[in-house]
């Protein structure tokens, strides 16, 4: 996110603020930034004495503040770090008092996972005022792959669009468990190297031939041989293939290939449908292989086979029976 990258390059440049508010549902950034802070503006002589951290559930407002209103010993300033702070959501806007007239040489990072403060209180608009107030939102999936792309690009690799599906398809949107196995991958290969589907597969154990992402391929280019077998993988490897992901991919792939039969200018496609333009010919080869209306009635299927898996309508119907019943709807 182009902001958390302006907000540390900003201290990195000695313009340091006297609050950091970093609140949202995406704990990466918030982490990130405190971090950096918690590593970078102290030396490391300095922290002893002048570096606190505090948690949500331990302590009080009136204690944070107490602890931000002293002055640094043997130091230009001190930081203080409140992590897990969305624990004192109900007397947050507490804080008021002290973000209106900050200490001057304390810098207060207040870490507000998973929640935000309400715009139109005075808390969110004082700390404007004279400090960060940082939002960090959660990415949708279809911009995971891309924001694995410009991670691994920053730090001199690179990596197949196959590669960053497979790896937004097994881990989600949440990118510090997306970033450990960036990390680890980084660990065992040469800088500037190109992570491979295969790659993945040796190290990370997500099968190439043998997940989602190859499924979708398959019922796009009714390849049934090989959708049959992957299905038929899936119910023999039921925990590492929950139905709940697969249904939801496929899911998401129809509705986006409705979109794609209803576009007047399929130039525009990878935008409209929020893909990377490498994977527009998928779509363009299942658009050939299922009419519009053949679409409409896959997505019905595929709702009808998820109330199934959650026991609707149904009672003890295996995983793999249930997409073996998939399949055939969709290929009739």
């Amino acid at each position: 996110m182009d902001k958390a990258k302006t907000i540390i390059n900003d201290i990195k440049n000695g313009t340091i603020k006297p609050i950091y508010f970093l609140m949202g549902e995406e704990p990466y950034y918030i982490d990130g930034i405190a971090d950096f802070i918690e590593e970078h503006v102290l030396s490391e002589e300095e922290k002893g004495f002048n570096q606190i951290v505090l948690y949500g559930r331990d302590v009080s407002i009136d204690e944070i503040v107490s602890n931000a209103k002293r002055y640094p010993m043997m130091a230009e300033r001190q930081v203080v770090i409140v992590k897990e702070a969305q624990d004192l959501s109900r007397t947050i806007e507490n804080l008021v008092a002290y973000v209106k007239d900050p200490q001057p040489t304390t810098v207060l990072v207040v870490c507000y996972k998973y929640k935000k403060l309400d715009a139109r209180k005075k808390l969110a608009k004082e700390i404007k005022k004279t400090g960060v107030l940082f939002e960090s939102k959660k990415l949708y999936e279809n911009q995971v792959p891309d924001w694995i792309k410009r991670v691994l690009a920053s730090r001199g690799y690179t990596i197949t669009p196959k590669a960053a599906q497979m790896l937004t398809e097994f881990l989600g949107n949440d990118l510090s468990k997306v970033n450990n196995e960036l990390q680890k991958l980084q660990l065992i290969i040469q800088p500037g190297q190109q992570i491979t589907p295969q790659l993945i597969e040796r190290n990370i154990g997500i099968s190439k031939d043998f997940n989602n992402f190859e499924l979708q391929n398959a019922i796009g280019a009714r390849d049934i041989k090989k959708a049959y077998s992957i299905v038929q993988y899936f119910g023999q490897n039921p925990k590492n293939n929950p139905m709940v992901m697969t249904v939801a991919l496929l899911y998401s792939f129809f509705s986006k290939l409705l979109k794609y039969h209803a576009l007047s200018d399929k130039n525009q496609a990878a935008r409209a449908l929020g893909v990377s333009p490498y994977f527009i010919k998928d779509y363009q080869l299942a658009a050939r292989n299922y009419p519009m209306k053949k679409v409409s009635a896959i997505i019905g299927t595929i709702r009808e086979i998820d109330m199934k898996s959650k026991g609707v309508g149904a009672a003890n119907i295996q995983q793999g029976d249930l997409l073996k019943e998939m399949l055939v709807k969709i290929f009739n």
